[in-house]
């Protein structure tokens, strides 16, 4: 089984892009939340991360990872892979 992948996302916001795109070379399914003209979702977000003030915010087994420059420095250090193999709690 594989991660459960959450992004909260803006319509043209170019980070996001970036974040989506690694997922998608790396075959990844995610559920995509556009935050652009829901307040309730951009709540959400930032219930489930506090700090969170800008998108993308990535969750990954509903654990915060954080934007897309914290996407791509895990998959420079090698650590994205695996994260993204480990099931799903529960």
């Amino acid at each position: 089984m594989t991660a459960k992948v959450e992004i909260y996302t803006k319509f043209a916001c170019p980070y996001c892009v970036r974040a989506k795109h690694l997922l998608d070379g790396k075959g990844v399914a995610y559920d995509e939340y556009d935050i652009s003209m829901d307040r309730s979702l951009r709540d959400e977000m930032v219930g489930r991360a506090p700090n969170a003030r800008t998108v993308p915010q990535i969750f990954i087994n509903d654990k915060a990872v954080g934007g897309s420059d914290d996407l791509h420095s895990l998959e420079r250090q090698g650590k994205l892979n695996a994260m993204l193999a480990d099931s799903a709690p529960g």
